[in-house]
């Protein structure tokens, strides 16, 4: 299988790894020491040997930090983590509600005299260090460049991935990567830049029209970049991950050694009148130092281009949720079929798995499937393994939330289902986050809005009955790249204009700690929004054409809380469910997708 269910962390593993980090601080004469979640490309998802902050502390989120002092050892994380967290570290750690809480408020309290805090600047980005000195410098406290502490205590630290290359067919990207860096090499001279260094692996798979497996669930290889305004490109990545793509990278690409890659960047900077467009989000603090002046805050070049998909990478997506549908659509079925006290959550995710791979385009799942009943569901990025699998039983709920890679697209769905009889709480609650999902798929909008300009939309009828839930309404998502895309968000955070392109998802949820959760989520493509008959166009709007097909659960909505439209809206939904998934599922699959899509 895709997805293991082995226990990867323990809670008593963090105090003697903790201890032996303390005396590591001691020795190197530091008051405390930077622990992130973060790799040195700044990617979400780390390879074994990154996985630094699981190793410490156990905690396993994909977002978060610690902050070691000799007396406390602080874990940030966001309110997607609060519970996970509790369960997963020792109570040597302190968890921070972060960011309500900032690192450099919580220094200033716990360091009220000053000290000098150790850092990796492989692991932190320009941008960060930046604001920490910034509001630390005045209060005496220090930030010292060292070499990982981590690294000198794990003792079994697994070794950098080296798997192989392969080449993105052009039906699938679309563009050739001779196209793309031309284009982009354009936008560099009319900038007045000598050249970008890209640090982000999804920017350079999507650059050269290569995928890796370096990430597990994640098709990317490990790699640094730099493009000249020549659109020449030097690719810093282990020859060895490139020999089956030596042709397809062309002519104008040559690779490197990575160790040489500070080397070449430092020369960059030679010439006193080179300008070198960086993202000070992604770039590493030492790779900023080697730039110097040269530095010229820019973004990463491609990461917008990445984001507005073309034609063929949309349509690509648009096929492979049709495909990612029918084994959805097979599994629920099946599911629907067990008697509930009968099938555990580990069940259901190797059901799935199997499904998925029916078909011959996949190539991993995106993300380790969710697979969540009961309490386990109110656990926003929940992973069961082999000690905390729960069977579904009745009256329960499962949030199960998965995606595949296939070659022609990422997926990402989530179906909160009920196991028997539901409790009516469960089914209002549900029934809000619908009408939440329904409210955003619905929308349309005027051109420049950003995702936290139109996020609130879909907490609205949460909202109205003072619940809500602690994650952004939705994320981006790549095609056949990370399952979790920057720059564009559904979020408080969002702040980049939504184009046409970019696929994002649309998942409220609704989380009551001990007792259930719900998360339904579609993924939704930007487009210019249709003409209407009603007024006069007045400005450019845009709407949402949605990917995802997969029936909601009649049973957990209340129907009498919908609206005309949004029983339209949905009716509409499961019919062009039927339509879309019907004709390729089993006998067997189809008469309960009949049942499943009947008008409410």
């Amino acid at each position: 299988m895709y997805q293991s269910f082995d226990v990867a962390t323990r809670p008593e593993q963090g105090p003697p790894r903790l201890q032996a980090l303390r005396e590591r601080l001691q020795r190197e004469e530091l008051d405390g020491f930077l622990v992130p979640r973060a790799d040195a490309h700044q990617g979400e998802y780390v390879a074994a040997g990154d996985e630094r902050l699981a190793w410490l502390t156990g905690f396993t989120g994909s977002a978060g930090f610690c902050a070691v002092l000799r007396d406390i050892a602080g874990v940030f994380v966001d309110g997607r983590y609060r519970t996970q967290v509790k369960q997963q570290v020792s109570d040597v750690f302190t968890p921070v509600h972060w960011p309500e809480v900032q690192l450099a408020d919580w220094l200033k309290a716990q360091l009220p005299t000053g000290g000098r805090v150790g850092f990796d600047p492989w692991l932190h980005s320009a941008s960060q260090m930046q604001s920490l000195t910034k509001a630390l410098t005045a209060h005496g406290i220090e930030f010292v460049q060292s070499d990982n502490l981590v690294d000198r205590i794990w003792q079994d630290q697994p070794a950098p991935p080296m798997q192989p290359v392969m080449a993105q067919p052009l039906e699938y990207a679309g563009l050739s990567s001779a196209e793309k860096t031309a284009s982009l090499a354009e936008g560099l001279r009319n900038a007045g830049h000598n050249a970008a260094v890209i640090t982000l692996p999804d920017s350079i798979m999507w650059l050269l029209n290569i995928r890796g497996s370096d990430i597990a669930h994640n098709p990317v290889a490990h790699g640094f970049a730099i493009l000249h305004s020549d659109a020449r490109v030097d690719l810093f990545m282990a020859a060895e991950k490139l020999a089956d793509v030596t042709g397809q990278l062309g002519s104008d690409v040559t690779v490197h050694p990575p160790e040489t890659f500070l080397a070449v960047v430092a020369a960059l900077s030679e010439d006193e009148a080179a300008t070198v467009a960086v993202d000070l989000a992604s770039l590493p603090q030492i790779v900023a130092d080697q730039l110097g002046d040269s530095l010229v805050a820019a973004g990463d070049p491609c990461a917008l281009p990445k984001a507005r998909k073309c034609a063929a990478e949309i349509e690509g997506s648009a096929a492979a949720h049709l495909r990612d549908g029918v084994a959805v659509v097979e599994t629920l079925a099946w599911l629907d079929a067990q008697t509930p006290g009968s099938v555990s959550e580990i069940d259901v995710v190797k059901h799935l798995e199997t499904e998925r791979r029916k078909d011959p385009n996949l190539r991993d799942i995106s993300f380790e499937t969710i697979s969540g009943t009961g309490p386990n569901g109110a656990i926003i990025h929940y992973r069961v393994s082999e000690d905390s699998n729960s069977v579904l039983e009745d009256g329960h709920l499962l949030v199960l939330d998965s995606g595949g890679q296939y070659l022609d697209g990422t997926t990402d769905i989530t179906r909160t289902l009920a196991i028997g009889t539901p409790p009516p709480a469960a089914q209002q609650a549900y029934t809000r986050v619908l009408q939440g999902m329904i409210a955003m798929s619905r929308l349309r909008w005027p051109k420049g809005l950003a995702g936290r300009d139109i996020e609130a939309v879909g907490r609205m009828p949460l909202w109205l009955v003072g619940q809500d839930f602690n994650h952004g309404l939705g994320h981006g998502v790549g095609a056949f790249l990370s399952v979790h895309e920057g720059p564009q968000r559904l979020s408080r955070a969002g702040t980049v204009p939504l184009d046409p392109g970019m696929i994002l998802s649309n998942e409220p949820g609704y989380y009551r700690e001990g007792a259930f959760g719900i998360r339904i989520e579609n993924l939704l493509v930007v487009e210019p929004a249709s003409a209407l008959d009603t007024a006069d166009p007045e400005r450019d709007m845009l709407s949402w054409r949605t990917l995802t097909y997969a029936p909601l659960d009649r049973r957990l909505i209340v129907a009498d809380m919908l609206t005309k439209a949004e029983r339209d809206w949905l009716n509409a939904y499961h019919a062009a469910v039927l339509a879309k998934i019907g004709p390729n599922v089993t006998d067997a699959a189809l008469r309960w997708l009949d049942a499943a899509t009947a008008p409410l």
